[in-house]
């Protein structure tokens, strides 16, 4: 169920550019990070650090944290969904695969949310124009990373890897989605908060059984990454993202997944001094073009009368 009160202009660009532009950071921040750190530790420790501290953040400003069971039980579904079932198999997989053939991977996830949105909610319709940018999306992206796929090789390890993202990005849509269609009156900061730590916990279960407390090498800069992570990955980010959700029709929240690669790449040109080329510009370009026909399409709602009903809380 959508909020009664239209939200403000200024706050989902806010939103929006926040979600782009540190989202698109973390790219390069996961590689540097799980050089040392085994993916699960990494994720664990960094999503319960961020969830602990936004659930304080929360109970020192008044906000309520305390809800029914269901309602935490839903908000940790979403979180692992999210956070373990999308953001642990992207770490994992950037230890076989190059960042550009992720980021192609990845950039299925907005044809998920169409599928999962009209099966799951029903109340948003996307138009031909906004149908368009999507796969104009994909064609950008493929246009941005096809000289890594021409000079190189994938292998075994590297195939699995690639199917683990698009298991990956379903885990993720369906998250994103289900964070839609179960507002049940929570409070949208302390929500996220139940969602990162469900998701720092899942995630430090997995890498007990994985044995990953064994293969960790701490350093400086891979506990710096990490802090990098917490702070403009799961603190701005993650809580940019969710304020999306809550306001934004998810075919344009998910024009993220197409941004974030270009992000990344001009990042490592201006970091790592990576090179940028034609097909670098051209992509980005056609990614841009892409953005900018989804954001503006008309996105048709049903009458409020013919919505799905959320799920509702069995009490405070």
């Amino acid at each position: 169920m959508q909020s009664s009160q239209p939200p403000s202009r200024w706050k989902v660009i806010l939103a929006f550019g926040l979600v782009y532009l540190f989202w698109g950071s973390t790219y390069l921040a996961i590689d540097i990070a799980v050089q040392t750190i085994p993916p699960a530790l990494m994720c664990g420790v960094r999503f319960t650090i961020a969830g602990v501290v936004m659930l304080a953040v929360c109970a020192l400003t008044g906000r309520k944290i305390i809800y029914s069971p269901r309602q935490l039980v839903l908000a940790a579904i979403v979180g692992l969904l999210l956070l373990m079932g999308g953001n642990l198999t992207l770490s994992y997989a950037e230890l076989s695969v190059s960042s550009g053939l992720a980021a192609l991977i990845v950039a299925i996830t907005p044809l998920w949310f169409l599928v999962l949105d009209s099966l799951l909610l029903g109340d948003h319709h996307i138009s031909r124009r906004g149908k368009a940018g999507l796969a104009l999306g994909i064609v950008g992206l493929f246009v941005l990373v096809w000289p890594q796929l021409q000079a190189g090789s994938v292998g075994r390890r590297e195939l699995w890897a690639s199917i683990s993202l698009l298991g990956g990005s379903f885990s993720w849509a369906l998250g994103s989605v289900l964070s839609k269609r179960w507002q049940s009156g929570m409070d949208v900061f302390s929500a996220t908060g139940w969602q990162v730590t469900a998701a720092g916990a899942g995630n430090l279960v997995f890498a007990l059984f994985a044995e990953d407390v064994y293969h960790v090498k701490w350093s400086a800069r891979g506990l710096g990454a990490v802090g990098y992570l917490v702070i403009c990955g799961s603190w701005i980010g993650y809580t940019a993202y969710i304020y999306l959700l809550e306001h934004v029709p998810t075919s344009k929240v998910s024009t993220y997944a197409y941004v974030n690669p270009v992000v990344a790449v001009f990042l490592g040109w201006l970091v790592l001094h990576e090179k940028v080329d034609g097909y670098i510009l051209a992509g980005s370009a056609v990614v841009v073009l892409s953005v900018i026909l989804v954001t503006s399409a008309k996105v048709k709602g049903k009458p409020l009368s013919e919505e799905l009903p959320a799920v509702e809380a069995a009490g405070d």
